[in-house]
C-alpha cells in the first residue's frame, strides 16, 4: 500500500536538489509559466502560483508528491517535477516541466529519475505512468532517458494550451525495470 510521507522530503542530487517550494519561488515560478513552450505542453493549473506553491509543498492529502528543482548552490526555480499517487492501486502518473533556462541540460531527465525512484522507495509504488503529446519529442525523449517504455499511443488524450487534443505517447516504470 502506497504511503505519502506528511511533508516533502528533499532529494539531492548533488549539483541539483529537488526541493518544497517556497514564497520566495513565486517569482521564478510566475516568469518560468510566461514560457510559451511550458504554455502548450504543460499549461499551468487554474490556480495563482502562490496557491501552486501551496499545493506542491503540501503533502498531508496523500495524492501527492511534489518537488521544486533548483541547483543546489541556490538560484531560481529550474523546474518542477510530481506524482500524482492512487493509493488503491500503488500506481502514480509522474509529470514535470522545466525552465526555458534549464532545458537540454539533463534537469528534466536527472529529476524525473529521482522522483520515480524515491515514489517506488519511499511511497511504494509499483508502476508510473508519464504521458505527453507525441508531438512533444523532447519529453520522448526524457521519458525513454528517464527508463519509462513507450506502451502505446493514447488518441486524441488531452486538451492541451493551444486548445486542441493531441494524442499523446503513454509510458511506464515498474519497481522492478532497471534504472
Amino acid at each position: 500500500m502506497a504511503v505519502v510521507p506528511p511533508e516533502c522530503v528533499p532529494l539531492d542530487l548533488g549539483d541539483l536538489v529537488l526541493r518544497a517550494p517556497v514564497p520566495d519561488d513565486v517569482a521564478a515560478v510566475t516568469e518560468a509559466f510566461t514560457d510559451p513552450a511550458l504554455q502548450l505542453w504543460s499549461p499551468p493549473a487554474a490556480v495563482t502560483v502562490p496557491e501552486w506553491i501551496d499545493e506542491r509543498a503540501d503533502w498531508s492529502s496523500g495524492r501527492r508528491v511534489g518537488w521544486v528543482v533548483s541547483d543546489a548552490a541556490g538560484g531560481p526555480v529550474l523546474g518542477s517535477v510530481s506524482v500524482r499517487v492512487d493509493a488503491s492501486t500503488d500506481n502514480g502518473m509522474i509529470g514535470y516541466w522545466t525552465a526555458s533556462a534549464a532545458r537540454g541540460r539533463g534537469v528534466a531527465t536527472r529529476s524525473v529519475r529521482a522522483a520515480a525512484r524515491f515514489a517506488f522507495d519511499v511511497v511504494g509504488l509499483y508502476r508510473i505512468e508519464l504521458a505527453h503529446a507525441v508531438e512533444n519529442t523532447a519529453s520522448c525523449r526524457v521519458a525513454e532517458r528517464s527508463g519509462f517504455l513507450l506502451e502505446g499511443t493514447l488518441r486524441e488524450a488531452y486538451l492541451y494550451g493551444d486548445g486542441r487534443r493531441h494524442d499523446e505517447h503513454l509510458h511506464a516504470k515498474l519497481r522492478t525495470d532497471a534504472d
